[in-house]
């Protein structure tokens, strides 16, 4: 049978998705999540515009592409504009699409639209940000990750290379947001009190952006004589911020993190000039999609769900043990890929243009 997807999207990432994973579906058997009956499915992201967002919209289109069944496949970017956000939502429920893929950035405030295309007859499944509401009430599903689980891992690699204590420096993105709150419960789970976070409560706040990164880590570098770890739930943030350091004749610390070939890069040119520079990181979460995926599939085609509920990300790098792996610099790929990813590194450069 042939893949006939729809594409009316201008991602180029998406298309290129598809075009990879069509053979596939084509070729072998359908996974049980993809079931007897044809359904279109619409991923919706509220931001798309960086290569984390870029990759992961590729291996989301990927995933839907394992399944012949899904016959239209559409994509839209809400541009960080929650109103846009929610229109989306609205068009791809006027459009008659069966099933619903939502990465909710603006949080509570897409429930209202995701509650309406639930109730119009839509499968919804929201993923990876919290947008309040209830399954079975407001959408179908919702797809969390484990970031408790990765402040647990940090803060037991911590405890190992820290084990008398030490001052954490601790940076997440947007005031408030759900992750960084629940990485910060789960690093407080293994930390006692001889762990002093330096920032101001619950995390320094970087929206995630490179440019604030370095305005916020050159200000506590000046207000903190001793930072003995850095942890960031976004890693490859961190590179153009890091050589603030250098400016103040200080090294950089040991970092616990999640995976960006930037700055596993970053590692391998700097952490011999800077002794106290080890590096332990989590997969980024771009997979997390596949499983939103998987749940929407089999929901509107009548397959089997996945046995899982909650996306785990694994421990990926650790520069210390080299376990499960080694710090991974792939020089030949550009640095805005992540190698804890399914989808190999070359497409992943393909997706983000490079």
């Amino acid at each position: 049978m042939l893949l006939n997807h729809m594409i009316k999207i201008g991602v180029s990432a998406t298309a290129l998705a598809l075009s990879l994973a069509a053979g596939t579906a084509m070729a072998q058997d359908a996974p049980a999540w993809c079931g007897p009956n044809e359904a279109s499915l619409a991923l919706l992201d509220g931001f798309g515009g960086n290569s984390w967002r870029l990759v992961t919209t590729a291996s989301g289109a990927e995933e839907v592409a394992k399944c012949p069944r899904i016959t239209q496949f559409e994509y839209a970017d809400g541009q960080g504009n929650t109103q846009k956000a929610i229109s989306d939502i609205n068009t791809m429920v006027a459009r008659g699409m069966d099933a619903l893929v939502v990465f909710g950035d603006a949080g509570p405030a897409v429930l209202p639209a995701l509650t309406n295309a639930f109730r119009a007859g839509a499968v919804v499944v929201p993923y990876r940000v919290n947008v309040g509401g209830a399954a079975g009430t407001n959408y179908t599903k919702f797809i969390g990750s484990s970031f408790r689980d990765d402040g647990v891992n940090w803060g037991n690699w911590i405890k190992e290379q820290l084990p008398d204590g030490g001052n954490v420096l601790f940076i997440s993105g947007p005031a408030g947001n759900s992750q960084g709150v629940d990485e910060l419960e789960g690093m407080k789970s293994v930390l006692d009190d001889s762990y002093v976070f330096v920032n101001a409560a619950p995390f320094a706040v970087t929206n995630w952006d490179p440019s604030l990164t370095q305005q916020v880590l050159s200000a506590e570098i000046a207000k903190n004589d001793q930072i003995d770890v850095i942890v960031s739930d976004f890693g490859p943030s961190l590179v153009g911020a890091l050589p603030v350091f250098a400016q103040f004749g200080r090294s950089i610390p040991a970092i616990a993190t999640s995976d960006g070939n930037s700055l596993s890069c970053f590692w391998a040119e700097n952490h011999e000039a800077n002794p106290d520079f080890d590096l332990f990181t989590v997969a980024t979460g771009n997979d997390n999609v596949r499983l939103a995926v998987q749940w929407a599939v089999a929901e509107a085609t009548g397959g089997t769900p996945p046995a899982e509920e909650i996306f785990s990300a694994p421990v990926f790098e650790n520069s210390v043990t080299s376990e499960p792996n080694p710090v991974d610099c792939r020089t030949e790929l550009p640095g805005s890929i992540y190698l804890s990813a399914e989808m190999a590194g070359e497409d992943q450069a393909t997706a983000v243009g490079q």
